[in-house]
């Protein structure tokens, strides 16, 4: 996989309580992702970028939220996320504190 691929892959990682509940229990990490990425690529993805061993991909579709604008109804787009497990003894530094 190119870089190219590798950054189009991986949009952002995912931080909420939720996520960092799930990262400090289970070795899972969530990123949102593009919509036409795969589970393979997300894995070859994570695993190229931080050099760790990714045990199973988790995705799903999080749908958007019905707005309103004004007197007109919008929606805001729908979007992929993905939770990473890591075998145990990886880990991901997100943040990039040394300490």
């Amino acid at each position: 996989m190119n870089q190219e691929r590798i950054f189009q892959v991986l949009l952002a990682p995912h931080v909420s309580e939720k996520a960092t509940v799930i990262a400090d229990e289970n070795n899972q990490f969530v990123f949102k992702v593009a919509k036409d990425a795969t589970k393979p690529e997300i894995r070859k993805a994570v695993e190229e970028l931080w050099g760790v061993k990714v045990k199973s991909v988790s995705t799903c579709v999080v749908k958007g939220k019905s707005k309103r604008f004004g007197r007109s109804m919008g929606k805001r787009s729908d979007w992929k996320k993905a939770y990473v497990a890591l075998e145990a003894g990886h880990d991901i530094d997100l943040i990039g504190v040394e300490g």
